[in-house]
């Protein structure tokens, strides 16, 4: 069987497709007999297949021409497929122990196999979902966050260089118009598209499509979605977008990669947790009210941002004399002035973060594709409660991000619309 043109593979045409790739059938030690494939693709956009033999496993992810959890009538590019595998290779060039190994990668086919993250790896949400607390997951994200948006950003690099990678990463226009039109449009307009647990959230829908100083916040973030090429960042990186045991954390599925603001990724991290911590209250049952595992919540969010900026600070401080353009060792050269534009730096990086995190809640509960910690909620008038409060936590912090200078008072402010 050929495979020169682009064609949708199933569990039997898979199996025809590894036996034409060395790099994939010697992953299974090149022992093809008893071959399970398994299709586990529970997103919005891919197929996923795990492939285990009795010598090994991986898994191969394949993009469609269109949007999966909605059909053929949203068409959309396989060429993101291409900005994926770019994306899995620098990122585990910069964090190696927090992304997965691509071993192949087919354009035409818009294929990538990769290594297969066997269990205890469960994806984050769902571990938060059945409330397992992961030690080590803050000191792993930070770590993954620091690293990778250091090292593509003009802090690090030469203007040359930034340049020339900010060219390549262009191409992944679509997925980057995805997340405009669903991230930072549809939420605040009428969208076929658009759906909430209704008629509990009808009047909190309608009222964020009023809400005019709303706009104007969510118009200025998009301005620097489109327009500032910061970092190369995942572009999708919720508590989807990580698999972890307690012992590891792993990165995946970055086909929305681009260059843009840093804010934008750890507000993603970030403003999934706090979705998180809302949904607990809907999932707390007599055996287990959830409480102790809301604290845990909090002190996550609290330890990733306080050990991203260490690491960050760290980073920059270890590198100041090298070819990073942004602040030149010759103009910025004494510590006085060294300490107050790393102090500029984080503050608006920090309101960044908490904008865009905001921004992603709110599409996450009246926009296109919602999030499995509250739609596991069975009891709709329960979920929409949770949703509430959420709701209300990502306005406040949207409007009035500037006012926040310190993670512990965003924690402050999530506490007060608890229940």
């Amino acid at each position: 069987m050929a495979f020169t043109e682009f064609r949708p593979l199933d569990e039997k045409s898979l199996i025809e497709y590894i036996k034409t790739v060395p790099a994939l059938h010697s992953k299974l030690g090149n022992n093809l007999d008893d071959i399970k494939v398994k299709e586990v693709g529970d997103g919005n956009l891919n197929f996923v297949f795990i492939i285990v033999g009795p010598d090994g496993s991986f898994v191969i992810k394949q993009a469609l021409p269109y949007i999966r959890c909605i059909g053929e009538s949203w068409p959309m590019t396989k060429e993101r497929a291409y900005f994926e595998a770019v994306a899995l290779r620098e990122q585990a060039r910069l964090s190696l122990e927090h992304v997965p190994e691509v071993y192949h990668f087919d354009r035409t086919m818009s294929l990538i196999g990769m290594r297969y993250l066997e269990p205890p790896h469960i994806i984050l949400r769902k571990g938060l979902i059945a409330g397992i607390e992961y030690p080590l997951l803050a000191e792993h994200i930070s770590e993954f966050m620091a690293r990778t948006l250091y090292f593509t950003s003009l802090l690090h690099r030469s203007t040359t260089e930034h340049k020339r990678a900010v060219a390549e990463f262009c191409g992944n226009v679509e997925l980057c118009r995805l997340t405009e039109q669903v991230v930072f449009s549809d939420p605040y307009k009428v969208s076929e598209y658009n759906r909430w647990t209704s008629p509990f959230l009808d009047l909190e829908a309608e009222a964020i499509r009023k809400d005019n100083i709303l706009k104007l916040e969510v118009a200025e973030l998009k301005s620097k979605f489109c327009e500032r090429a910061q970092a190369l960042i995942h572009g999708d990186l919720h508590t989807g977008s990580v698999m972890v045991t307690r012992e590891s954390t792993q990165v995946i599925d970055p086909e929305f990669a681009f260059y843009g603001p840093m804010g934008f990724d750890i507000g993603a991290f970030l403003g999934n947790l706090i979705l998180a911590f809302f949904a607990q209250d809907g999932h707390a049952d007599q055996a287990n009210d959830r409480k102790t595992y809301k604290e845990w919540i909090l002190r996550t969010i609290e330890k990733t941002w306080n050990l991203f900026r260490k690491k960050f600070i760290a980073l920059w401080d270890e590198h100041k004399d090298g070819s990073g353009e942004a602040y030149p060792p010759a103009i910025y050269n004494n510590p006085e002035l060294q300490q107050l534009v790393q102090e500029k730096f984080m503050d608006d990086l920090f309101h960044d973060t908490l904008g865009f995190g905001a921004a992603k809640m709110i599409r996450r509960i009246v926009g296109v594709a919602h999030v499995e910690d509250f739609e596991s909620i069975t009891d709709a008038s329960r979920r929409a409660d949770c949703e509430l409060r959420a709701l209300e936590v990502a306005k406040l912090l949207l409007k009035e991000r500037r006012k926040f200078h310190a993670i512990t008072e965003v924690i402050s402010a999530m506490q007060k619309f608890q229940s």
